[in-house]
């Protein structure tokens, strides 16, 4: 017997105890980012900046150029990551997202979430084409990225104090920004497709392609939402498990819908508002702690790993043409798209000017400017680079001054009916 029992060496022993360290430490870095975060986030608050740039710069110093020198570059483990945490964090939104809310602004949201993308992605790309002399579709591919406005960064701002708007803007803006991310998501796969393949799909095939993902994550999210609403209420669950049961429910919903080419951004946001339709007033309380705080993790440890994922010494080329880029988005580009999507639901240009200054950017862009660099690495890096300098161009120039622009417009003081 003594013969089949494996003799373990100094040498296995010693990888053994390096494993483990190596675990422990990963623990001891991803608890101190975590903390560091929410003393960041109070100190922002502080200042009047905005919170989910003190999570990128967190996660840029703890990066290769910063003190803890940590390599991250796993284009993969990005996605997978990004994937989940904007599935909990959209879920979220839905959750805390009110009928009531939807018939406020439903269409001219979903008009702006739609159209509205289409148009900013349009200007955006032809003026990029124009700077840096880049083919059309893949200019386009880069205002498809930055075209969608980030939910957490927009719910957090419209909560901000001092800044006080009318009930019917403010549901405008936490719907649009809920439900723009799938139009985002479907241009990106389709101009990376007509990149990859041009002339192999026409306008037939794309609008084949647009009503399978919209339709079928509209589809897929009110179904589910249904199932999971009816669930809660017919299964014994204690609030803890309940919890647990929707997160699950949620994920996997998101999971499906992406596989069977639906959009999972839709369909987990409609699940959501479906949900809390559903749930009796004492669940929606019960959930409710327990999931902002799941957005809130998701949020900070998105950021972090975006940071993480940018190599800060690379940056400085692509500053030229990310500025440019910023300006075409924030200054021609969104106020293109809202002015020309709202004015005809008699909206006032007020409201359609703090409308346009408000489309902050965030997450998402960066998140599907990694999507390209699944399958081409060197060109995705590049594409990588220039939204990440976008993204906090938006969130210094915009998130700063959502405060100033709401008292130069009116809506601050008292909230308006």
């Amino acid at each position: 017997m003594a013969g089949d029992v494996p003799m373990v060496t100094d040498m296995a022993v010693a990888a053994g105890r390096m494993a483990m360290h190596d675990a422990h430490e990963t623990i001891l870095l991803a608890g101190g980012l975590v903390i560091l975060s929410i003393l960041a986030a109070i100190a922002s608050r502080r200042i009047g900046a905005p919170m989910l740039l003190a999570f990128l710069a967190l996660g840029m110093l703890a990066g290769e150029d910063g003190p803890l020198g940590i390599a991250f570059s796993d284009y993969a483990t990005s996605y997978l990551i990004g994937s989940i945490a904007l599935a909990v964090i959209l879920f979220e939104g839905g959750l805390k997202t009110p009928v009531s809310m939807l018939r406020e602004a439903f269409w001219p949201s979903l008009v702006l979430a739609t159209l509205g993308v289409a148009v900013t992605a349009a200007v955006v790309g032809a003026v990029v084409a124009v700077l840096d002399g880049l083919p059309l579709v893949p200019s386009l591919l880069a205002g498809a990225v930055v075209a969608p406005t980030d939910a957490a960064a927009v719910a957090v701002l419209l909560r901000s104090p001092g800044t006080m708007i009318p009930k019917r803007l403010s549901a405008l803006l936490e719907v649009e920004s809920g439900l723009n991310d799938p139009m985002s998501v479907f241009l990106t796969f389709l101009l990376i497709h007509l990149i990859i393949a041009p002339g192999t799909l026409g306008a037939l095939g794309a609008m084949a392609l647009f009503l399978e993902a919209m339709l079928g994550g509209a589809l897929l999210g009110l179904a589910g939402g249904w199932l999971i609403g009816h669930a809660m209420r017919l299964l014994p669950l204690e609030p803890a498990l309940a919890t647990v049961f929707l997160l699950g429910a949620a994920l996997g919903l998101f999971g499906l819908a992406q596989l069977v080419g639906a959009s999972g951004f839709l369909a987990v946001y409609l699940a959501g508002i479906l949900t809390r339709a559903l749930a009796s007033p004492t669940e929606s309380g019960d959930i409710a702690p327990f999931f902002e705080s799941m957005a809130w993790l998701s949020q900070v440890v998105l950021f972090l790993m975006l940071g993480l994922l940018a190599t800060p010494h690379l940056l400085p080329s692509y500053i030229p043409g990310a500025i440019g880029g910023a300006a075409a988005l924030i200054f021609l580009a969104r106020p293109v798209a809202v002015f020309a999507t709202l004015l005809p639901f008699r909206f006032s240009w007020r409201e359609a000017a703090f409308s346009s200054w408000v489309g902050l950017r965030g997450a998402v862009p960066i998140y599907l400017s990694i999507i390209p660099a699944l399958g081409d690495p060197e060109r995705g890096s590049n594409l990588f680079a220039s939204i990440f300098i976008v993204v906090i161009l938006s969130l210094v120039v915009q998130g700063w001054t959502v405060g100033l622009s709401a008292r130069l417009l009116g809506f601050s003081g008292s909230r308006a009916g």
